[in-house]
């Protein structure tokens, strides 16, 4: 089986930069309420277009800032799912009152993320800059879960909850998520000034993310962390749910001025490349970061690594601490034991896997082929049967 196009599957567009929260972390410095979007919804149009033409089935990000700030949201977004994409919304969930979550759901949008940093509304509200944010946010999941809208937690991980992941996932369970994602931070915008984690912290809290993945029937999945997968091993359940760093390989962001960049933590600059004047196709095609990463030269330890294919270190905390986005990822403790390590023969796949792997959704179908073929090459499988997927299948928890 070929290896997926390059075109994007997973398309992250913070569509404005307008917010009602001072989030601690913001890579976007997030807080303008002055009623201005720099992509007008005639803009807006066109960059769906362009996406529905060249990455048909992708799934469509609509973030910010916070996205129920922009008056025509729903409008771009029932377009978007007009033309075939999967819409999803990642938003602060404190506007959303009974209407808007209808509105969300008779626009087309398929599910939410919403941002809830702890189990208890002390540290919540004071990292996202509001008192009373947490409690607003909690009523929005109720409103969503109400018009029958699929939602995730997502919580951004720094020193001050690390201990609390558990107890988070399990409140996520009780509030009717689908899933817990755990963002681990990449010091870029306003999140600069803040300290990061120790790699040793790091480690415990990806160990801590695996124990407990699908108890209370959520499940739980890092992001920005690709180190889980040596971690967990390939043939785990949980490796065929995660992938390694994906910054521009099937994985890019729009900017509020509508620039492309491989990933939203990596920095828009003077090079970055605007929809408004290219394709998608001649932007991975000539932009510098989408080249590099579309054939990684990887350095230091990350060069010598066994796992350097699996996980790759997050590119853009490699760029953010080192000025190279194809550095060494500093969170990482691991020493290598050299690729030689690693056994790289690849599983085949029969006519009627390829068959199965056809039905799953465009936008999860390259992490899903690379998750089943890290299983089967685990479990020393030749080939790769309905049978094989069935089973990981059954495994999957959550």
């Amino acid at each position: 089986m070929t290896d997926p196009s390059t075109k994007p599957f997973l398309i992250s567009w913070n569509i404005t930069k307008r917010c009602n929260l001072k989030c601690a972390h913001c890579y976007l410095d997030a807080g303008e309420l002055d009623g201005r979007d720099d992509v007008s919804t005639a803009e807006a149009f066109g960059f769906v277009d362009k996406i529905a033409d060249e990455a048909p089935g992708a799934m469509l990000i609509l973030t910010g800032g916070e996205p129920l700030l922009r008056p025509d949201i729903f409008e771009v977004a029932s377009y978007a799912n007009s033309k075939g994409l999967t819409v999803v919304l990642g938003t602060n969930g404190t506007l959303i009152d009974r209407e808007a979550a209808g509105r969300i759901r008779d626009s087309g949008i398929k599910g939410a993320g919403v941002s809830v940093d702890s189990a208890s509304p002390s540290f919540h509200d004071g990292f996202r800059g509001m008192e009373g944010a947490w409690q607003k946010t909690i009523e929005g999941l109720e409103y969503l879960k109400e018009a029958g809208v699929d939602f995730q937690i997502h919580a951004t991980v720094v020193k001050e909850n690390l201990g609390r992941l558990s107890r988070l996932a399990s409140f996520a369970g009780k509030t009717g998520a689908r899933a817990v994602h755990f963002f681990f931070l990449v010091c870029t915008g306003r999140g600069e000034k803040m300290s990061d984690i120790t790699p040793s912290e790091y480690e415990e809290a990806l160990k801590d993310i695996i124990e407990i993945s699908g108890e209370g029937g959520v499940a739980a999945r890092a992001r920005c962390a690709p180190h889980i997968l040596r971690l967990s091993g390939p043939s785990s359940a949980l490796s065929t749910g995660t992938s390694g760093c994906i910054a521009g390989k099937g994985y890019m962001r729009i900017s509020p001025e509508g620039l492309v960049t491989p990933c939203p933590y990596m920095p828009v600059t003077k090079q970055s490349m605007s929809l408004r004047d290219f394709s998608i196709a001649e932007i991975i095609a000539r932009d510098a970061s989408f080249k590099l990463l579309a054939a990684p030269s990887l350095k230091g330890r990350c060069r010598e690594c066994e796992f350097a294919e699996t996980c790759g270190g997050c590119r853009a905390r490699a760029l953010s601490d080192t000025g190279d986005v194809m550095g060494e990822d500093a969170w990482c403790s691991y020493e290598p034991e050299g690729k030689a390590a690693l056994d790289k023969g690849e599983p085949l796949w029969t006519e009627e896997a390829i068959e199965r792997l056809s039905k799953v959704p465009a936008f999860l179908r390259p992490m899903v082929k690379k998750g089943v073929e890290r299983y089967a090459q685990a479990k020393g499988l030749p080939e790769i049967t309905p049978d094989v997927m069935a089973e990981i299948k059954s495994r999957y928890r959550g």
